[in-house]
């Protein structure tokens, strides 16, 4: 149960970083898997391309599919209204952590 809510808890977190990522340079989704585990965040392939079709389809993010070594291979990039999200993400984000920090 603890970790569902957890789970739930820290998804608008990794939408965020996301974003965060989207904006500095086109990634692919493994990139962003190990990306996550990084930062201790185990997501498999199941959780993470829904969220990313999800992102995508409410105008936050967008897809381009490049051949690489003969295979496709979804890219994704931040919209404007991405940016905007991001930048308002931000700074609500930093406003709440300010709060909560112990």
């Amino acid at each position: 149960m603890q970790n569902q809510i957890l789970r739930k808890l820290f998804l608008g977190f990794i939408q965020i970083h996301i974003l965060h990522h989207a904006k500095k340079e086109p990634f692919y989704g493994v990139w962003m898997m190990e990306e996550l585990k990084e930062h201790g965040y185990d997501m498999s392939p199941g959780t993470l391309y829904p969220l990313l079709h999800s992102m995508e389809s409410k105008g936050l993010l967008r897809k381009e599919e490049r051949t690489i070594s003969g295979k496709i291979r979804k890219y994704y990039s931040i919209t404007e209204l991405g940016d905007e999200v991001l930048q308002e993400a931000r700074g609500k984000a930093y406003e709440l952590f300010k709060e909560i920090k112990e």
